[in-house]
């Protein structure tokens, strides 16, 4: 049983550390090497391979083309496109320049806020300017729809308050 003890001392076959907790042997870098160049290698291999594979498709498929009827009129190339074509396209079409379309959008917008125009002329609706309807709500105020009521009872024109004019007219009385 004395062979039994456990010894600190170590065997030859063990291997021997540093009090410090951590061993003192790196990884070697080659196989990281070797692995990422065999990696390229089958890269490449796998790119010549889809490559002749289609170069062969390509051969072979215009080998076997048949041949063009000489009746028949050889069209045109429909990879580029004019304005012109863009235009005979039917509804709706792709933008064609976002930005200067947006731009031409937004002048036709403003344009629209800032002009008087007839919206129907046998019911007497115009559009104004915008600023013009502002100063108008300004000076009249909006309507008033009595409490109580609904779309339907108040389809009639209702008179519109002022709340302005009412103060100005109780404050000349008061003086």
């Amino acid at each position: 049983m004395s062979e039994d003890r456990i010894t600190n001392q170590p065997t030859p076959n063990q291997h021997v550390s540093n009090h410090d907790g951590f061993e003192h042997e790196d990884l070697s870098s080659s196989g990281a090497f070797y692995f990422l160049a065999g990696l390229a290698l089958v890269g490449l291999v796998i790119y010549l391979i889809v490559f002749g594979m289609y170069r062969f498709l390509d051969s072979y498929e215009r080998a076997h083309q048949p041949p063009l009827s000489p009746m028949a009129t050889p069209q045109a190339d429909t990879r580029t496109v004019t304005h012109e074509d863009t235009q005979t396209f039917p509804q709706p079409r792709l933008e064609e320049s976002e930005r200067t379309q947006l731009r031409q959008f937004i002048e036709d917008q403003d344009r629209k806020l800032a002009t008087y125009d007839w919206l129907d002329k046998d019911r007497g609706t115009v559009r104004i300017p915008i600023d013009r309807a502002m100063e108008l709500i300004v000076q009249r105020g909006l309507p008033v729809r009595p409490e109580g009521s609904t779309a339907a009872q108040t389809s009639a024109p209702v008179k519109k308050q002022t709340p302005k004019a009412s103060t100005t007219k109780a404050a000349a009385s008061g003086n």
